[in-house]
Parts: structure tokens; sequence; C-alpha cells
């Protein structure tokens, strides 16, 4: 690898790239919100029907990192204790020992995180948010780099349950995983053609993949990151971008409040989005959208973030802060439609 900064990071990404690209086919947005996530140190939630590749993903990217890999199938009988461990008593010692539980690895699969229960999904959220867990008395740190990536299936929600505001608010980007294209679709059934029978052999039969990112190369990365210059004018539009996603909050009576439903100031033309939106993304968005811009700036071998670089890490991080109507269900309308409408409304720089 080329150690010259940005440019050294963008020949290890492609290097990622490629290597993903011999277990997964296609699915180019994925892999790359995957990688960046990685580089951000950021949770991801992945959002697709069942047979795209989500899993397997996963997977390869615990593969190309060297890391623990732990999966958690998500069931509606599920305790927050199979999560997070317990305290067990031991009859020799006459103590309680504590027992980890699955969470204890760098690489968390969340799997179908939503057919869980609130009490169960909440287990999650002292680990994503602080890197630790509390068992019984004491706290215990969890690995470091630490990731969760939870799926969901849009199109059954029977036996389902949302996550919470403030569970989806943790997670730093939301990734669409869409059908693949005809051409991929080919290579995909003549790859798997090409395995024994078996069960599992879609895991067990293909090549090992090389840990391209393993410790000392994602810690290049994350370093380089950090270099990556924004300026003011930058980070201004970005923060404007997800101030536009309020609705006007009705303000307490008092002399000189605007009337109620008011635009908030600043939000101009888009305020006829605000039927749309119950609740906008918080400085959070703010603070995920600038690491994200960075890092995708970084993977196009630039140490300078330009507005384009905003633009596209704007909807794997809106996308899921953002609370849509009832009026908006109604008009069938996404969030996706509410961002690209704001990003075509905000002025760029």
């Amino acid at each position: 690898m080329n150690d010259s900064g940005a440019a050294g990071a963008a020949e290890l990404i492609a290097l990622a790239r490629a290597e993903l690209g011999r277990r997964v086919v296609g699915q180019a947005e994925m892999i790359d919100g995957l990688l960046l996530a990685l580089v951000a140190g950021g949770h991801i939630l992945l959002e697709g029907v069942p047979g795209l590749a989500k899993t397997l993903a996963v997977k390869a990217l615990a593969e190309i990192t060297a890391l623990e890999f732990k999966r958690i199938q998500f069931t509606p009988d599920l305790l927050p204790a199979d999560i997070t461990g317990t305290l067990v008593w031991d009859q020799g010692s006459g103590k309680f020992s504590v027992r980890r539980g699955p969470v204890f690895a760098n690489v968390i699969l969340a799997d179908e995180i939503n057919r869980a229960p609130a009490k169960v999904q909440s287990a999650l959220l002292e680990a994503m948010e602080e890197g630790q867990v509390t068992i019984g008395e004491g706290t215990y740190p969890l690995p470091d780099p630490f990731l969760v990536l939870a799926t969901e299936n849009p199109i059954e929600h029977e036996g389902t349950y949302a996550l919470p505001e403030a569970q989806l608010d943790r997670f730093l980007v939301k990734l669409l995983v869409r059908y693949p294209s005809p051409d991929e679709e080919i290579r995909i059934v003549e790859s798997d053609a090409g395995l024994p029978a078996g069960k599992g052999r879609a895991y067990r039969t293909r090549p090992a993949l090389a840990p391209v990112l393993g410790g000392d190369a994602l810690a290049r990365l994350r370093s380089a990151s950090e270099t990556v210059r924004v300026d003011p004018r930058i980070t201004s539009y970005l923060v404007s971008l997800v101030a536009a996603t309020r609705p006007a909050v009705v303000p307490r009576a008092g002399a000189g409040t605007p009337a109620a439903g008011s635009p908030a100031p600043g939000h101009g033309a888009a305020s006829g989005l605000y039927r749309y939106i119950a609740f906008g993304a918080s400085p959070r968005a703010s603070l995920a959208l600038y690491r994200c811009a960075r890092i995708s700036a970084l993977f196009e071998g630039r140490d300078y973030v330009t507005p384009s670089d905003v633009k596209k890490a704007a909807f794997p991080v809106l996308r899921h802060r953002i609370v849509m109507s009832y009026e908006a269900d109604a008009d069938g309308l996404d969030a996706d439609a509410v961002i690209g409408r704001i990003l075509s409304l905000v002025p760029v720089p």
C-alpha cells in the first residue's frame, strides 16, 4: 500500500472492495456503506428482503478485518440476558460468576432485530453508545473495535416490533439492500451452481478472504480520515441540511414568538415538505454526516470534503433519523424522497 495519505487510503479501500467482491456479487452501495461505517466506527442498520446477501456480506466484512464475529438471531422469546450475559451461581466457590453473552465480540450481526420486543432491543443501547455492558453490579468493556450490524425485513410486519427512535439514532447509517441487476443475478446463479450440494455450502466451500483491513490497516484508515479537511462553508452546509429536516416547533406563548405551525427560521422553500415530517434529525445526525462526508472524500482519494461528499452521505445518515408523518404514508412518500427534495432546495456553497 502507498502510505501517502488519502491516495494510500483510497488504494486500501479498493483492495477491500475487491476482496469483498469475491464473496458478494454486486451490491456496491451496501459494500461501500459497510466499509464507511467500519472506518467511522459506527453501527449499521441493513434493510432488505431475505436472500439479498446481507448475512453473507457481514460475515465477509468480519473476515477481511480478521475480527471476532458473533451472530444473534432475534426472536420474540429472546431475553436481554441472552445478549449481554448474566450472573451464574458457582456452587464450588459459593459466589456468582459472570457469563458473558454473544455481544462480547468485535462484529455483531443482530439478525432480524425487529422480531424482538423493545426490552430486548434496548439491551444493545448501552453497548452501542458506550462500548460497555452492565451485568449485575459490574460494568464490563466491550472489545475495540465494536460494530453492530442489524438487519430488518421491510415487507414483513406480523410478529415484528418497530425499533424505538432512541435506538435508531444510535445507528450511524441505514443501508438499503436492493435487488441485483439481471447480469449480477446471472453471476450469482452461475457461482452457486459450481458449489457442491450440502448444508451451509455457501460458507464452507468458498475460498477464504485475505485480511486486507487487519488491525494496522484499519488504524491507518482511521488516522487518515482525521486529516481530511472540511471548509467552514461545508460544515455550515451540512448543518443546514440537517436543520432543514426539522419541522417548525409550536412555540411557547409569549411576546415575539412566531405563530404556531410557521416554518422555522432559515427553512424557506423546504417548509412545504413539513407536512410529511413528524420529527426531524437531531444534532447527532450532524456529527454523523460530518464524519461520513470526510470518509467519503477519503474513499475518493481526496484530503478535502466537497458538497458531493455531503450529498452522498446524506441518504444513509438521515433516512432512519427522519420520522415520517401519516400524510407521507398516505401519499406514498418515503424518507429518501424527502431528503432528495431537501438536497435540491438547500443552497450549495
